[in-house]
Protein backbone atom coordinates (compact mmCIF):
# COMPACT_ATOMS: atom_id res chain seq x y z
CA UNK A 1 0.00 0.00 0.00
CA UNK A 2 2.91 2.35 0.73
CA UNK A 3 4.21 1.82 -2.81
CA UNK A 4 0.82 2.82 -4.20
CA UNK A 5 0.82 6.06 -2.18
CA UNK A 6 4.27 6.92 -3.51
CA UNK A 7 3.17 6.19 -7.04
CA UNK A 8 0.10 8.41 -6.62
CA UNK A 9 2.28 11.25 -5.31
CA UNK A 10 4.67 10.91 -8.26
CA UNK A 11 1.72 11.01 -10.64
CA UNK A 12 0.39 14.16 -8.95
CA UNK A 13 3.78 15.87 -9.31
CA UNK A 14 3.90 14.85 -12.97
CA UNK A 15 0.39 16.30 -13.34
CA UNK A 16 1.55 19.67 -12.07
CA UNK A 17 4.56 19.51 -14.39
CA UNK A 18 2.24 18.62 -17.27
CA UNK A 19 0.13 21.69 -16.49
CA UNK A 20 3.23 23.89 -16.56
CA UNK A 21 4.35 22.15 -19.76
CA UNK A 22 1.04 23.07 -21.35
CA UNK A 23 1.65 26.72 -20.55
CA UNK A 24 5.24 26.54 -21.86
CA UNK A 25 4.00 24.82 -25.02
CA UNK A 26 1.49 27.58 -25.62
CA UNK A 27 4.19 30.23 -25.27
CA UNK A 28 6.57 28.34 -27.57
CA UNK A 29 3.88 27.82 -30.21
CA UNK A 30 2.97 31.51 -30.04
CA UNK A 31 6.58 32.45 -30.83
CA UNK A 32 6.69 29.93 -33.69
CA UNK A 33 3.41 31.29 -35.07
CA UNK A 34 4.72 34.86 -35.01
CA UNK A 35 7.65 33.73 -37.18
CA UNK A 36 10.48 34.58 -34.82
CA UNK A 37 13.93 34.55 -36.40
CA UNK A 38 15.42 31.56 -34.56
CA UNK A 39 12.91 29.08 -33.14
CA UNK A 40 15.24 26.20 -32.23
CA UNK A 41 14.74 26.90 -28.52
CA UNK A 42 10.98 26.87 -28.93
CA UNK A 43 11.08 23.50 -30.72
CA UNK A 44 13.28 22.09 -27.95
CA UNK A 45 10.78 23.34 -25.36
CA UNK A 46 8.00 21.55 -27.25
CA UNK A 47 10.03 18.31 -27.32
CA UNK A 48 10.64 18.47 -23.56
CA UNK A 49 6.98 19.24 -22.92
CA UNK A 50 5.97 16.26 -25.03
CA UNK A 51 8.20 14.00 -22.93
CA UNK A 52 6.68 15.36 -19.72
CA UNK A 53 3.17 14.76 -21.02
CA UNK A 54 4.11 11.24 -22.15
CA UNK A 55 5.55 10.47 -18.70
CA UNK A 56 2.41 11.80 -17.00
CA UNK A 57 0.06 9.78 -19.19
CA UNK A 58 2.10 6.61 -18.71
CA UNK A 59 2.33 7.11 -14.96
CA UNK A 60 -1.40 7.80 -14.74
CA UNK A 61 -2.32 4.64 -16.60
CA UNK A 62 0.03 2.47 -14.54
CA UNK A 63 -1.19 3.99 -11.27
CA UNK A 64 -4.85 3.54 -12.21
CA UNK A 65 -4.20 -0.09 -13.12
CA UNK A 66 -2.67 -0.65 -9.67
CA UNK A 67 -5.59 1.10 -7.97
CA UNK A 68 -8.07 -1.12 -9.81
CA UNK A 69 -6.17 -4.22 -8.65
CA UNK A 70 -6.28 -3.02 -5.03
CA UNK A 71 -9.97 -2.18 -5.14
Amino acid sequence: MNNLKTQIQVTMVLGVLALLAGIASHLALTDIYHKEVDVTLEWNVLRICALILLAFIGSSLITLRKVIKVL
